[in-house]
């Protein structure tokens, strides 16, 4: 039996709006309102939060907002990976091996990090699972993803003939 724990602390993430000042579109952050919650909590959201809009506002002249780099969190990680095999002695030099292995034991849901463009309708909220936004940003990774890290609960079984 072979067991693998992965977790992680959640991923920082950058608020941002953009605006054109003659070069093309450009990303700055926007100043934080004081005394209005950050997150909102509840459970029609994914993962049980969101960023909460009404906390910024856009900065009318052409500059950072107080809002520092990377001050909100995403979501955590956690996911439990399980294999079990067995060997079948056959002859003195050749053995079966058979082999099942769980991704996600606990089936448990790992969001990825919420949309953070204030222009976005969804900001604030998650709008994918952890496995799926992997990559995101530069297309697509090449993993199935069924075994990603982060997806659903999956389970594969192998034969193996040692010889």
């Amino acid at each position: 039996m072979d067991g693998i724990i992965t977790a992680r602390s959640a991923a920082p993430i950058d608020v941002f709006f953009q605006r054109d000042l003659g070069f093309g579109p450009l990303n700055f952050r926007p100043d934080l309102i004081p005394g209005v919650p950050i997150y909102l909590k509840n459970p029609t959201f994914p993962g049980g939060r969101a960023i909460n809009r009404e906390a910024f506002t856009v900065p009318q002249p052409a500059r950072q907002g107080t809002l520092g780099r990377n001050a909100l969190r995403g979501f955590g990680f956690a996911q439990l990976d399980l294999s079990l095999r067995r060997r079948f002695a056959l002859t003195e030099r050749v053995n079966l091996q058979f082999r099942t292995d769980i991704f996600n034991l606990c089936n448990r849901p790992n969001f990825g990090d919420p949309i953070s463009d204030l222009n976005s309708g969804l900001f604030g909220r998650s709008t994918t699972m952890f496995g799926r936004s992997l990559g995101s940003n530069v297309g697509s990774v090449g993993l199935n993803s069924i075994y990603q890290t982060g997806g659903p609960r999956t389970m594969q079984m192998s034969l193996k003939l040692q010889f």
